[in-house]
């Protein structure tokens, strides 16, 4: 098990475009049939891609299909959707409550803005190998505190937590189907699915496609491309655990891009180190295939000789997650700019911010932290 080693120089190839020409050329066949056909046409789609059974109901109601699904999770797993959701809705209204109105005198008269949220917003959570019920807490709640007042999830084959996440976020409705169909349908409203004003959500490489082509007629978040997370060490920091951190994101997919800079000189062995820990933790790890694959592939390691060519390194790949395991993170925190979340110390771990410590796990991919920040409520404002 190795990171591929670069020089700082050699960082600067590694950015990538969210998805590929042939991806947008099948999303954009796939919005075409839907904006033709509609509901119809959503639903011969989702039943082509396994999203649902001939016949299945795809819509489910917030105040019965979706309670109904809360009601049959246990309780400790009831409370746990609840705790989270109060973290996330607290932190939204925080961010809310940072952008005010204003009114300033001008000759004349007076001049202002003002703060209204959107009519619709349409919020996607993936499913697949790895569903994930906090993302529609992320995403709805948000929408919900920004003061939305239609919000629509979608998920293709929804697990009862995840119709219970939507349920606890106060979602409208869940649409039972994904992939660029279903974000063709709240970009051009379909039968009971409203035409949505902001699609948000992470998901595979056609939904993200699909956003990317319909953004200009309605709001998009991001172009959500692999998953990224950069650590940061130094001689202090502790080789298991820097792995462990590692493996956290490189088990997301085969494209996810576990990244480390490491302060020091090739002598210190640090890579070295974690590497062997990388192939330890890995030897008896559920989703291990995927993680090695990820690692293999797209993992890389950096060694800089100073707390400045760290920084120099980071702020150019701008990553998703970034971690700092150093001897003085406070200090290396203040100098970095580009990134979509911050993790500070080595018990800060970045599965915290994935699974609902409070600030929004949508993040941007690819570089793009260099100009753009995460979900949040003024997405939907």
């Amino acid at each position: 098990m190795s990171l591929k080693r670069l020089t700082i120089e050699q960082v600067e190839v590694l950015e990538v475009d969210a998805v590929d020409a042939q991806t947008l050329q099948t999303a954009s066949s796939i919005l075409s049939e839907v904006k033709k056909g509609g509901e119809q046409a959503v639903l011969s789609l989702a039943v082509k891609f396994n999203d649902i059974k001939e016949g299945q109901k795809h819509i489910l109601k917030g105040d019965t299909d979706l309670k109904e699904a809360f009601d049959t999770l246990p309780v400790d797993q009831q409370h746990l959707l609840e705790r989270t959701a109060q973290r996330i809705r607290h932190f939204a209204e925080a961010q809310k409550a940072a952008m005010t109105q204003i009114a300033v005198q001008i000759q004349g008269g007076e001049a202002g803005h003002t703060i209204t949220p959107v009519d619709r917003a349409g919020c996607y959570a993936p499913g697949g190998r790895y569903p994930l019920p906090s993302s529609v807490l992320m995403t709805a709640i948000t929408a919900r505190v920004a003061g939305v007042k239609t919000v629509w999830v979608a998920s293709p084959n929804p697990t009862q937590i995840t119709k219970a996440a939507a349920y606890v976020a106060g979602a409208d409705a869940m649409v039972a189907v994904g992939g660029a169909q279903v974000i063709g349908a709240f970009a051009y409203g379909a039968g009971a699915i409203p035409k949505c004003d902001v699609i948000v959500g992470p998901g595979n490489k056609y939904v993200t496609a699909a956003k990317q082509l319909v953004s200009g007629r309605v709001s998009i978040d991001m172009l959500a491309g692999p998953s990224e997370c950069m650590v940061i060490a130094d001689k202090t920091a502790k080789p298991a655990l820097v792995a462990a951190d590692l493996i956290a994101q490189a088990e997301h997919d085969t494209d996810a891009r576990p990244y480390l800079v490491f302060i020091g000189s090739s002598s210190d062995n640090f890579v070295e180190r974690v590497e062997e820990e990388l192939s330890k933790q890995l030897q008896n790890l559920p989703t291990a295939d995927v993680a090695r694959s990820a690692i293999d592939n797209n993992g890389i390691s950096v060694i800089v000789k100073d707390e400045d060519e760290a920084v120099a390194v980071s702020d150019k790949l701008a990553p998703e997650h970034l971690e700092i395991h150093t001897e003085n993170p406070a200090s290396l925190q203040k100098r970095l700019k580009h990134f979509g979340a911050l993790f500070v110390g080595e018990l800060s771990a970045e599965v915290f911010g994935d699974y609902g410590a409070a600030p929004n796990h949508v993040l941007p991919t690819g570089g793009t932290a260099k100009f753009s920040g995460g979900l949040s409520v003024f997405t939907f404002l």
